[in-house]
């Protein structure tokens, strides 16, 4: 009696366990069936494709210039690698230009038919040098005596100046005649313009004025 006891135990148990283990399978560990699995699972990775009118919308608020975020089809997350934004044009500040001394040039004087033309300042060394031109188109020539140029700044101090390549005796002829008034620098450090002053000689009739030379820098 304990003997067949026994061996039907035996068999109801071993009956139980198999429909226990009936479901279950022991696990593929072959390369080839690693390498498929991996590739089944690549497969269901696929790119998430938008939908017609989310991509009409981001094309239209591009189109309208506005900050546009594109939004994944399954959960509709930002994605902040693909947004567009529309860089604002940064404001800056108007800068003001130097005055330029060229523009004030020429600077003419006119008197019985003699023009007096200033047409550059400018420094060289320890000097400032001003490009003059004297042009006679009156009927008679006119002497002039340099030691009588007056210049002086715009403090009312007079400055010694030298000229040179200019005539002496300036025929009625039209002609134009350049030469240079050179002044010392260390006389016109604090100064901004000049006036400059010649008359004829000797009979000093004719005044050859002008004002606001800027002083070179």
């Amino acid at each position: 009696m304990m003997f067949g006891a026994g061996f039907t135990s035996a068999v109801w148990g071993y009956g139980l366990g198999r429909s226990a283990l009936k479901e279950i399978t022991q696990p593929d560990v072959r390369p080839n069936s690693l390498t498929n699995k991996k590739k089944n699972s690549t497969r269901q990775d696929g790119v998430i494709l938008l939908q017609e009118k989310d991509i009409l919308a981001t094309v239209k608020k591009r189109m309208e210039g506005k900050d546009v975020e594109v939004a994944s089809a399954s959960n509709k997350t930002p994605n902040k690698s693909t947004s567009a934004k529309v860089n604002k044009p940064k404001t800056e500040n108007p800068t003001t230009s130097a005055p330029n001394n060229k523009s004030v040039f020429p600077i003419v004087s006119r008197d019985g038919g003699v023009s007096l033309e200033v047409v550059e300042a400018t420094r060289k060394g320890n000097s400032l040098i001003l490009e003059v031109n004297l042009k006679n188109e009156g009927q008679q020539s006119v002497r002039f005596l340099y030691s009588f140029l007056n210049v002086n700044d715009d403090k009312g101090r007079a400055l010694s100046a030298s000229v040179e390549e200019l005539p002496g005796q300036l025929p009625p002829n039209s002609k134009v005649y350049s030469g240079t008034v050179t002044i010392p620098t260390a006389l016109v450090e604090n100064s901004k313009e000049l006036t400059l002053n010649l008359t004829d000689y000797p009979d000093q009739k004719m005044q050859l004025q002008m004002s606001g030379i800027p002083v070179a820098q």
